[in-house]
C-alpha cells in the first residue's frame, strides 16, 4: 500500500490543456508557455515513460523559464501591430479634439457631450454650452481649456 502513483504523459497534457484553457479566460500569454512547458514533459514521458519525478518537474521548470524568457525577447523585437493601438486608451484620442460643454465648469468640473456619451471634465470656469478642447487625461476624467476657434 506504499506505492506511488505512476504519472502518466497525458497527466502532464491535462494539465497543459489546463494552463491553455486558464490562458484565454485570462489572456495574458504567461499561461501560455506554461502549458507549452507541460505539453513537453508529457511528450518526454511519452517517449521515457520511466523518467522520474524529479527529472519531469525539472524538465518543467526548465521549459517554462526558457519559454517565458523567448517569448518575451522575441516579442520585445516583434512587437503585435494593431489595427486599434489607441483601443484602451481611449482618452487619448480625444486630446487636440474639440466638444461643447453639456453642463457648466464650475469649480474646476463639469460635463461635455463626446460622440455619443457624456464625459466629465476638468479645467477653468466655462458657461453650458462653450466649447472646449481637451489637453490630456487623468483616469476617465477629461483635462479641458477654452477652444479659440
Amino acid at each position: 500500500m506504499n506505492e506511488v502513483a505512476q504519472v502518466v504523459f497525458w497527466y502532464w497534457w491535462v494539465l497543459a490543456g489546463i494552463f491553455i484553457v486558464l490562458e484565454m479566460l485570462a489572456p495574458g500569454t504567461f499561461m501560455l508557455w506554461l502549458g507549452a512547458a507541460a505539453g513537453v514533459v508529457g511528450l518526454l514521458l511519452l517517449v521515457t515513460p520511466g523518467a522520474s519525478m524529479a527529472v519531469q518537474f525539472t524538465v518543467f521548470a526548465v521549459c517554462a523559464v526558457a519559454a517565458v524568457f523567448l517569448a518575451k525577447r522575441y516579442f520585445r523585437r516583434h512587437p503585435i501591430e494593431s489595427e486599434a493601438p489607441m483601443l484602451n486608451l481611449r482618452t487619448a484620442n480625444y486630446v487636440g479634439k474639440t466638444y461643447v460643454l453639456i453642463e457648466p465648469i464650475e469649480n474646476g468640473m463639469g460635463q461635455a457631450k463626446v460622440n455619443d456619451s457624456v464625459w466629465s471634465v476638468t479645467g477653468p470656469d466655462l458657461p453650458k454650452g462653450a466649447r472646449v478642447r481637451v489637453v490630456g487625461s487623468s483616469g476617465t476624467v477629461l483635462k479641458v481649456e477654452a477652444a479659440g476657434d
